[in-house]
């Protein structure tokens, strides 16, 4: 009997993108419901993202900002994230299911750079903070502190744009008190202009050009996001410790 392998092979690739898709949606949409328990989301889309593929560059104020991304931007995204969260089996095929790319912040993980160039080259979103881990005050994107070169290599490699996102308030949550239904946290999400990699200009310079951008586009963005709401001083972000002991 003559058996058609292509055709196999093509249905088995679609019944797990499909599988992964459901699981993506059904943890995502289950977080979200747990976090309005303990938060009040505001997005602004001051420019809407782009068709196809593009990298979602954002601050990172706390372990909440990718279910609160994932939870409330229009795309699905696809994360890379430290190689030390798939380390037990459970944790690794979760990881794996929600479609997370595991990356060696220790070197050069090339591994991780193909995959993520893979997705990108059939219209994915690849999630990224360029700040290395979560950060606040000056060590913070949002104070003008250097941006990490990761964004902008797949983003000048991949040919695509990255667009900028900034979010205020999710370290809130770190403070039991905001999980009572009448005291939820103020969450704040923005998303910018997507920005484009620079044409006739090797590698280098226009990686160089794009975080240079993307520096200033989230610095920028922070700002018009406080306007547009009307936030202070204490709406941008504070440190975990400092916000637990808020009273």
């Amino acid at each position: 009997m003559w058996h058609d392998g292509g055709s196999s092979a093509i249905f088995a690739g679609r019944l797990s993108a499909f599988f992964h898709l459901f699981f993506y949606c059904l943890v995502v949409g289950s977080l979200r419901i747990l976090l309005t328990t303990g938060a009040r989301v505001k997005r602004v889309i001051f420019h809407k993202p782009p068709p196809g593929a593009f990298v979602m560059a954002s601050n990172h104020i706390s372990h909440f900002d990718p279910p609160f991304l994932s939870g409330w931007l229009p795309r699905k995204i696809d994360w890379i994230a430290m190689s030390e969260l798939f380390g037990t089996g459970w944790s690794k095929a979760g990881f794996n299911w929600l479609d997370v790319i595991p990356v060696d912040r220790g070197g050069d993980d090339r591994h991780a750079l193909r995959e993520a160039l893979r997705r990108l080259s059939i219209g994915r979103v690849i999630g990224v903070f360029p700040e290395g881990g979560i950060r606040d005050g000056e060590k913070s994107m949002l104070a003008g502190a250097p941006v990490r070169d990761g964004a902008v290599m797949l983003a000048v490699h991949a040919g695509c744009p990255i667009v900028p996102v900034v979010i205020l308030g999710s370290e809130r949550l770190y403070n039991a008190k905001n999980w009572i239904p009448w005291r939820r946290a103020r969450v704040y999400i923005a998303v910018g202009t997507a920005i484009h990699p620079p044409a006739q200009k090797s590698r280098g310079a226009a990686r160089e050009q794009m975080r240079g951008d993307l520096a200033a586009a989230i610095v920028r963005l922070k700002d018009d996001l406080v306007r547009e709401c009307g936030l202070g001083e204490n709406d941008l972000p504070h440190s975990p410790r400092e916000r637990m002991s808020e009273p």
